[in-house]
């Protein structure tokens, strides 16, 4: 083995290491644990939310509207996000998809009702987005890519140390890239996914929706999914499997049922 592939080797059992997975959001017992996002991904957010509302068509349907709100006045009430500035707004766009930033800052666009179909159903995409802000991914990410980072320059500076061609550091660079991102970022991405799902089926269970429906809904987007998505193997991808997620949140329901059962 080439002394720089030894030192990528090296370096990525370093970084494994480092990059382990932090602290969950949600203990075992359902009790969610929540990280403030830093001032910065706040404001971040703020700004953020305002120039997607300059540039994207924001929809006046009023059934659509009406259904936002009324779940969002159920769910805000038992989301802890402290000092949140509240804000759900409905875009026009096909694509069926939501967001949450820093701050409280929710989007849904209006392709997504032909999937969530209902109220429960729209609470658990909501729920799901948001857990990501309670979770603070944003901000583990933003931790995770500084140390991937890093890792790339104690890289290059071992291998500059050990007299290796630019060439080598080069195709060093990019092997050492490649690795961070299918096995660190990647799987990462994945469990803050599959830990969305979890909190999210608690949000809306405490909010008073069935989390049976949540598996209905991730259903219904696997549908979705199989005749538009694509067929890219998981460990290529930011997002579980379909199958992967629904499995692991029916395996989860008992947990989601006895909190709703309690509310």
């Amino acid at each position: 083995m080439k002394y720089w592939l030894a030192s990528i080797s090296l370096t990525t059992i370093t970084l494994l290491s480092s990059c382990a997975p932090t602290s969950p959001a949600m203990d075992q017992h359902g009790h969610v644990h929540v990280e403030q996002s830093s001032s910065s991904l706040r404001a971040q957010g703020l700004k953020e939310f305002e120039d997607i509302k300059r540039v994207k068509r924001i929809s006046l349907d009023p059934k659509l509207n009406q259904q936002v709100q009324r779940v969002a006045a159920r769910l805000k009430p038992v989301i802890p996000l402290p000092n949140a500035a509240w804000e759900f707004v409905v875009f026009v766009d096909d694509e069926p998809n939501a967001f949450a930033l820093p701050g409280g800052k929710v989007g849904i666009h209006t392709g997504l009702f032909k999937i969530t179909q209902n109220d429960a159903g729209l609470a658990a995409v909501l729920g799901h987005e948001i857990s990501h802000v309670t979770s603070n991914h944003a901000g583990k990410r933003k931790r995770q890519n500084l140390g991937l980072a890093a890792g790339g320059l104690l890289l290059d500076q071992m291998l500059k140390g050990q007299g290796s061609s630019d060439e080598d550091r080069v195709r060093a660079a990019a092997l050492y890239g490649a690795g961070a991102t299918v096995g660190v970022a990647l799987p990462h991405s994945r469990r803050h996914e599959l830990e969305a799902d979890r909190i999210g089926a608690i949000f809306m269970a405490r909010a008073g929706y069935d989390p049976k429906e949540a598996v209905a809904m991730w259903e219904r987007f696997s549908a979705y999914n199989k005749k538009n998505g694509s067929r890219s193997p998981e460990f290529l991808r930011t997002h579980p499997l379909d199958d992967t997620r629904i499995n692991a949140l029916k395996a989860f329901m008992p947990q989601a049922l006895q909190e709703y059962r309690s509310h």
